[in-house]
């Protein structure tokens, strides 16, 4: 298989259905193919459930989907078991998590103890009902919306749930001749009905098990620890980058060597991927919030202070 062919084809199916994107469908796949979970922070109708869904078509991966408010149950997501009279015995009853990719829309609607339902199987491939685990489909991938306005009646992510996406997403809205030419393909028939399938998902684990496969020699492993650590140092931030920051980092970056055709990644090759692997995780003070700071404009900084190292 040739690994960087199949991730450029995968992505030219899902730009059938979403336009002048391109990065962040490359970022979106990139999460995927390091075994990570998204978030996805945007104003609503840019597009990320059609994203999600061009991709599960791609990528032959079932697919479930839940819109939450405050009424959603952590059952609804783990499932529940319930008595069958004829057989004379509890039986499982899969909840929405039961599937491959799992679209948690406006998941800051949710009450925290819904939110904290997801956090098993997004960690742990599980779930618990009942004192028993059922594990996950695999492959299974959680993408999470929030809408960064409107946040009457909303549960604001607590910071272990945020460390638990991979990368922190982006969608904005088109430019003009963007939007225009999605009409121009929205008046034949449904978009997704042109996404064919690149691989299936025996296919997506081989692609992840050649992530797994890339080279990082001890230079570039330093380098990680230290743009890490550098967060966890500066006067301006109150809680830092996490050990689980360092892994992602590490994992995104061998994905985003593969998709550009080596077995090796480079100082480069981190720089594309920090900001969004480790701006979400990081809590400011009030005093550089009040500045308007933020964590990408602190990851800039960072990568400008923390030089990378020469390899021969």
């Amino acid at each position: 298989m040739d690994e960087r062919k199949t991730a450029a084809e995968i992505v030219a199916e899902v730009k059938k259905v979403v336009v002048g994107k391109d990065e962040v469908l490359a970022k979106m796949l990139l999460a995927i193919l390091a075994r990570g979970h998204v978030l996805l922070e945007d104003v609503p109708g840019v597009g990320k459930t059609t994203m999600a869904l061009a991709f599960s078509r791609a990528l032959d991966l079932g697919y479930n989907r839940v819109q939450f408010t405050p009424d959603v149950m952590p059952s609804d997501l783990t499932g529940f078991t319930l008595y069958n009279r004829e057989a004379n015995r509890m039986e499982y009853r899969p909840g929405a998590l039961m599937c491959n990719l799992f679209l948690a829309d406006e998941l800051n609607r949710a009450t925290s103890r819904t939110q904290s339902a997801l956090l098993e199987a997004m960690e742990e491939g599980q779930v618990t009902v009942d004192g028993r685990t059922h594990p996950v489909p695999q492959p299974f991938l959680v993408i999470a919306t929030q809408n960064p306005t409107g946040v009457a009646g909303t549960q604001p992510l607590p910071d272990s749930q945020m460390d638990r996406f991979m990368i922190r997403l982006t969608i904005g809205y088109p430019r003009p001749e963007d939007e225009l030419e999605m009409v121009r393909r929205r008046q034949n028939r449904s978009l997704l009905e042109q996404v064919r399938r690149v691989v299936d998902r025996q296919g997506l684990e081989r692609l992840r098990e050649s992530v797994d496969q890339i080279y990082i020699g001890d230079p570039v492993l330093e380098y990680i620890v230290r743009l890490t650590a550098a967060t966890r140092e500066n006067s301006k931030v109150l809680q830092g980058a996490s050990p689980r920051a360092t892994l992602a980092l590490a994992s995104a970056g061998r994905a985003l060597a593969l998709m550009r055709g080596r077995d090796y990644v480079l100082p480069e090759d981190i720089q594309a991927v920090y900001t969004d692997v480790v701006a979400h995780r990081l809590i400011l003070t009030p005093s550089a919030q009040a500045k308007d700071r933020d964590g990408a404009a602190l990851c800039g900084e960072v990568l400008h202070q923390v030089k990378p190292p020469r390899l021969r």
